[in-house]
């Protein structure tokens, strides 16, 4: 009875003790509060504009907002957004360890589960034989003696046989509720969020970047092309002030030049 009670036990426990390990690794991450950074990182990117205009396209129409004011703006936002690729590059680390741990975690039940599995096998065929063999033979001999004791004994065996039986279905479930999945589940939701993390890093930030410099470079020329239309306009109207001047006094000049010296 304590053979059959103790037939795999040990496979059993390995499992149970490696899902309370699984666990734990996942209650030491948080990725909630990384899904948080993330959003303060596109806060952060949006907050370079008026409430009333969203995102970075609307720097591009506000030509009254001084380039001084907008450069402060930026190195604001600018610190801040390094401060929080910071923190998620400190997080993308911690997720690729943890990728790497799950490899081994999964590599680890994989043995866990060849050693279930061999327990199950091998007890099903020596269940098998045992009925075949061993459990006809008690009943031929009950039936040949008549004697209690010989029947008692193998309604005995046939109860051992029985409890063995549901031992291995134990043993089945157990395999069953192994953590191969969830292991590979964990992994791939680390390993998103470290592409996501990577694509804010390489990729939305510098783009944010030179956006910030395009907008302040336009907004540089703006200034110099409003600059040389007001020279131009000068210009024009210097040039047609002294066209006028000239054009009267010809006209003046000739109208002397007509009169005669007695008006009638």
């Amino acid at each position: 009875s304590s053979q059959v009670l103790q037939y795999g036990a040990a496979a059993q426990k390995n499992i149970a003790d490696f899902s309370q390990t699984a666990l734990s690794k996942v209650q030491t991450r948080d990725l909630g509060e990384i899904g948080d950074m993330v959003t303060s990182l596109v806060v952060e990117l949006k907050g370079m504009d008026e409430p009333e205009k969203k995102g970075i396209a609307g720097l591009f129409r506000k030509a009254q907002v001084s380039a001084q004011e907008m450069k402060t703006k930026y190195s604001k936002a600018e610190a801040n957004v390094d401060k929080i690729a910071a923190e998620l590059d400190k997080h993308k680390l911690t997720l690729m360890k943890d990728v790497a741990v799950m490899d081994q975690m999964y590599e680890k039940n994989l043995e866990y589960f060849k050693e279930l599995t061999m327990y199950i096998l091998a007890g099903q065929k020596k269940l098998a034989q045992e009925r075949a063999t061993t459990l006809v033979q008690m009943r031929e001999k009950a039936q040949k003696s008549g004697l209690a004791e010989d029947a008692q004994a193998a309604n005995d065996f046939e109860n051992k046989c029985e409890r063995f039986e549901k031992k291995l279905h134990d043993l089945e479930l157990t395999r069953v509720m192994q953590t191969a999945p969830q292991i590979r589940m964990i992994q791939n939701n680390d390993t998103l969020m470290m592409e996501k993390i990577q694509t804010s890093i390489m990729n939305t930030i510098p783009l944010w970047k030179n956006q910030m410099v395009l907008t302040l470079g336009i907004q540089d020329s703006q200034r110099a092309m409003e600059a040389q239309r007001k020279v131009t306009d000068m210009t024009n109207q210097l040039l047609q002030r002294n066209a006028d001047m000239l054009k009267m006094a010809t006209v003046e000049t000739a109208r002397e030049a007509e009169r005669g010296i007695v008006d009638i």
